[in-house]
């Protein structure tokens, strides 16, 4: 505390040298002021110590702001858009991941729930930092390198839950097999929580 006075002191000592910066000054010494403290009648007997007093700041507020907008969906209370159950793929997710494998290219996506149409992260063998290290854009190493990369995308992005449902038909073969191993050794889980219902 003496310290914050003294540092107190040498600021209104600058701040009065200005002609210019009266009116802080007065603020200054008006904000510096020390809160009184509690008379011996408010004091509990036995109560020793600046601890907090029942009733001083305890009170909770009734209002409650979430800083965090993926707050609710990590703890799985955020409501997920079930769509119809004929439509596929499903809807019920908050975070979906793509695969998709043409004859040139090897790309992957990551869509949110409410972020619409466009992709929130995505590594394709046609970015040249990818493209590069390759001898194939193709080939089940190329699968492999985009699952590696956009895992750790997703780390940095936090992400990491996810919902991916590959075509049945080419859910076996070696490249969706390896982009599937790539990305569970990179920390991402390709499976989300069930949403919890609470109070309702």
């Amino acid at each position: 505390m003496a310290l914050l006075g003294e540092i107190n002191l040498h600021l209104r000592m600058f701040l009065c040298s200005n002609p210019a910066l009266k009116s802080p000054v007065r603020w200054l010494s008006a904000v510096a002021q020390p809160r009184p403290r509690a008379s011996s009648e408010e004091e509990e007997p036995g109560a020793s110590g600046p601890g907090p007093r029942p009733g001083s700041e305890e009170a909770v507020s009734q209002t409650f702001t979430n800083r965090n907008p993926r707050n609710l969906e990590q703890m799985a209370l955020a409501v997920k858009d079930r769509g119809w159950a004929t439509t596929w793929p499903h809807r019920e997710f908050y975070h979906r991941l793509v695969f998709s494998r043409t004859q040139h290219h090897v790309t992957a996506e990551v869509f949110s729930a409410s972020g619409g149409s466009s992709p929130v992260l995505s590594c394709s063998t046609r970015e040249w930092a990818v493209k590069q290290e390759l001898g194939s854009t193709h080939c089940v190493a190329a699968c492999q390198a985009v699952g590696e990369v956009l895992a750790r995308r997703c780390a940095q992005a936090g992400i990491m839950r996810m919902v991916y449902r590959a075509v049945p038909w080419t859910y076996r073969s070696d490249a969706v097999q390896s982009f599937r191993t790539a990305m569970k050794e990179g920390g991402v889980t390709l499976s989300e929580p069930r949403r919890k219902y609470v109070g309702t």
